[in-house]
Formats: C-alpha cells, structure tokens, sequence
C-alpha cells in the first residue's frame, strides 16, 4: 500500500501547516497570493472536513498532530469533466490503424459491436476509477455510447458504479450517440428512457454539419426541455473550418431560450476561423450559456495526423479567446488507452501538466487550475467539490512543489491523496488484470 510522501497523521483531527494553495481554488478571504497566485496557509481537518485555512502561522500550534508540508502545493481532488469510461483501455485488442479521428471511430464500433457486454464494459470502467481515485480525482463525467443494444447494457453498469463508488467519486453519464440519430424518434425515446431509469438528467450528442443539423438539434432541446434535462455535446472535432455546428447550437440554445447547463465539449475547428468568424461565434456561445472542454492531450494526439507529415497545428479550440470573452473553460482527459487516444491514465494532473504546454496556459494568468477544479464542479452541479472550502471536505491532493515550475516539472508521482482527511492507497492497478478480456497479448 502506497499513500505518498506525506506522514498525514490518522487521528480525526489535525493541521496541515506550511501550505501553499492556489488562491482561485479557495473559498475563504484574507489570504494574500504570490506571483504564481499561490497563497501560504495552515489547514485545519476536522473529523473529514476543513475547519479553517488561514495565512500560515497565524494560530499558535495548538496540542495534536502536525504535519509541515515545508511549503508543497496543496489541490482540492479535482473534476473531469469529459472521459470515456466505456471505451477505455481496448487498445490491445483493437487499435488506431493510422492514428487518425476515422479509425478511431472504425475501430471502437468494431470493438463495440464484437466485445461489449455489460462484464467487458463494467470491468474496465471500474479499472478506469481506480485509476482516477488514485490520483486525486474526486469526480468524473463520463460519455455512453448509447447505440441500439448497447443502450440496454452500458447504462446499467454505470448505475451501479455510480452506488458502488458513491463517497469516493461522484460520477455523472451522459449520452453518446450521432446528431443523425436524434431524428429517430424510436432511438431517441430509448436513450431517454435510458438517462432517466439510470443517468444523471444528462442528454446529448456528437454535432457535425449534416444537411439536417438544425432540426435534430431542435429535437435535442426540446427532449431535453421536456425532461428537465442538461445538455453535453461533443463538437466539431475536426480541423475543418467549415465545421461551425458549434454557432448551431448557440443558435439552438438561444432560439429554444433554453436555461440548463450546456456543455460543449473540443470546438476544434474554432481555433481555425477566421477572426471576425471566430469572434461571431464566441459571442453567441456566451448569450447561449455554453462552457466548453478542450481536450488537449486527445486532440493533440488525432488532428492534424497525415501520414508522413509534420502536424501543424495543435487541435485545441480558441481557449484563451473564449476566457477571454467570458465563457467558462476547462480542460479533461478524455480517452483512455482506446483508438481515440493511445495513452492516458485519468490523472488530472498530468491533463494540467501537459495543457498548460499544449495551450500555452503558463503566462496567462494565474488562474488555470479552475480548468481542472472549480470550473468543471460548477457545470457537473458539485456542491463544495473543486475548490476549498472551510466547512467542505477534507479531500486535498498533497505534493512537495512548492511553485509552479516545480509542479510542472514532475509527475508528482509521490502525491498523498485524502478523501475526507484520510490518506487513501494510490497503488495504480497493473494493467495486466485487464489481460483476460484483451483475446491474448503478443
């Protein structure tokens, strides 16, 4: 059993002082930040919750366990807002041929159709949590694919992981399916049926510029106005400017007067409009009450690819445009060792450490831990989750960085991770326990 660097003492009630935490991730006033926007403090935990934070050394050091973090950073668990728990980790049995966006979607409907029953799925989305509850997450949303039978097999698997994993991760689900099939009436009473037995009064899909895209994504708002529903897109993931299904359902929103949350997750092909174009549409997303998702590591992997050529571009969606202009953003994993993306381990920290070099995150303010945190907690609807609160849990990642540079520099493979002031086992599970659903590994 690992818990990381940290001693953290196991009576109900102790301090954590010499912290450094970033001031955008605290509720609580009176502290003062650094250049990096990090502020000093001494944490008090009590029986799972914070008690108090305030600027280091301000009580004098009661009688009861202490622990001096000598300056480290000290994170809410954090939030992720995009995976893919369903598909993670086929990569062995069915890879990308050619790393490209149409042979992932090729080779995961492949898999689909040949491996997915309701143990093949359960057992690599429970894998997929282990390694997220390891690393710090404290709650994921994750996409079902939501196609024919698969309906009936996906959704209630992740019902009874959400009961199952209830206390150390939250997990919401949300519906993965064409925009072509919201035309279908059949199709669409059935993912409904689905979301409200076992989701999360989640509903969407993946948008892209078909002749009849207005229409399906007014049937899209109008199913979910009619149940009371939230809405996640998957948006033009693709380096075709042409592609602008996101300014469709700005329009959509805006026309339906729709009042739930939207979350649109890529908008790749934003960061390749023209600048009028793209100023047009970022100002319509934010009427609409649209946040959107980059996926950095994901997209880096697949745009851009052709084969024997250099990428040239990075295939993130206008980030520091849309902040700019007000839109909430953020950044998650998203896919897991599937044809989507090779790699990948759903550790948030490692998403903050390689967006922050992919999106140029590090001279733009001091405030990009929201991407991974607050932000996401507010669209997901997460009392108290991302940030930290006094009065809130006592759920904090531990690391010996004591700046940014140091953060940013290491995997922080060392992390002590608590779940309600416990340190809990950050053993990853091997990889090898998925063997027996993988046909043989050469």
């Amino acid at each position: 059993m690992s818990t990381g660097f940290a001693a953290v003492p196991s009576a109900p009630s102790f301090r954590l002082t010499q912290a450094r935490v970033p001031l955008c991730l605290v509720a609580a006033g009176g502290l003062a930040a650094d250049r990096d926007g990090l502020a000093l403090v001494d944490l008090s935990v009590e029986v799972g919750l914070l008690a108090s934070i305030l600027p280091a050394g301000t009580e004098r050091l009661q009688d009861g366990p202490v622990l001096d973090l000598d300056g480290g950073i000290v994170l809410p668990r954090l939030v992720d807002c995009h995976v893919h728990l369903d598909k993670g980790h086929i990569w062995p049995r069915r890879r990308n041929p050619d790393g490209s966006f149409m042979g992932a979607l090729n080779s995961v409907m492949a898999d689909r159709e040949a491996n997915w029953s309701a143990t093949d799925v359960r057992a690599r989305m429970a894998f997929g949590l282990r390694c997220a509850l390891a690393h710090g997450t404290a709650a994921v949303r994750t996409h079902i694919d939501s196609l024919g039978k698969q309906i009936g097999l996906s959704w209630p698997v992740l019902a009874e992981l959400r009961a199952e994993w209830a206390g150390r991760i939250a997990i919401q689900g949300s519906p993965l399916f064409g925009i072509q099939f919201a035309l279908d009436a059949a199709h669409v009473r059935d993912v409904v049926a689905a979301v409200k037995t076992h989701g999360n009064r989640l509903f969407g899909c993946v948008s892209y510029m078909i002749p009849e895209l207005d229409a399906a994504l007014d049937v899209i708002f109008r199913t979910a106005i009619e149940n009371g529903f939230d809405l996640d897109f998957h948006v033009d993931e693709t380096n075709d400017p042409a592609a602008r299904s996101l300014e469709h359902i700005a329009d959509a929103a805006i026309r339906h007067r729709f009042t739930g949350k939207i979350l649109a997750g890529h908008c790749c092909s934003l960061a390749l409009q023209e600048p009028q174009a793209e100023a047009r549409i970022i100002a319509k997303v934010r009427e609409a009450g649209i946040a959107v998702v980059s996926l950095p590591m994901c997209n880096m992997y697949l745009q851009d690819r052709t084969p024997g050529r250099t990428p040239r571009w990075r295939g993130v969606t206008a980030l520091h445009e849309l902040k700019a202009a007000g839109v909430p953003v953020m950044i998650a994993s998203d896919n897991t060792r599937d044809p989507f993306y090779a790699y990948g381990d759903l550790d948030l920290i490692e998403v903050l450490r390689e967006g922050t070099r992919i999106l140029q995150l590090d001279h733009a303010g001091t405030d990009w831990a929201n991407a991974v945190a607050r932000t996401p907690a507010a669209i997901m609807g997460l009392e108290g989750q991302g940030v930290l609160s006094p009065g809130g849990p006592a759920d904090l990642i531990l690391t010996r960085a004591r700046d940014w540079t140091e953060f940013f520099a290491r995997p922080q493979s060392d992390r002590t991770v608590l779940v309600a002031g416990r340190a809990i086992d950050t053993t990853l599970p091997d990889h090898r326990e998925l063997d027996h659903l993988m046909g043989g590994r050469p």
